[in-house]
């Protein structure tokens, strides 16, 4: 829960994961930033398992691009980077939920992959 500025109300948070500890989110306007992001690249984040945060995508994206010189391969370094930043916040909820209830978290100790559409 987060504690609004106001002392008398609370506002309850949709985000229980692990990943404000593991990321810095970069501020700016994600739907714009998701405007600018390739196709591919923002059929990824839509179907990511967590907020996929398309600012800080945006910025990778356009890192990746100057550095490789490519926006092809760019947008596939970032779609591999993508897989593994989800892959990394999804073990670090199981373990975070195995601490707080002492039990492996379901999806998990089933061994199932995120579904996606398609």
């Amino acid at each position: 829960m987060i504690p609004s500025p106001r002392t008398d109300t609370v506002i309850v948070a949709n985000d229980v994961t692990e990943r404000e500890r593991m990321w810095r989110r970069w501020p700016g306007d994600d739907w714009a930033a998701f405007d600018a992001l390739p196709p591919a690249i923002r059929r990824r984040i839509h179907a990511h398992a967590y907020d996929a945060w398309a600012v800080n995508a945006l910025i990778l994206w356009r890192a990746f691009r100057r550095k490789t010189g490519s926006s092809a391969r760019a947008e596939r370094r970032l779609l591999r980077w993508l897989d593994e930043c989800e892959a990394l916040e999804r073990d670090a909820f199981a373990a975070a939920y195995r601490q707080a209830t002492g039990c492996p978290l379901p999806h998990a100790a089933a061994g199932v992959t995120v579904l996606r559409a398609g």
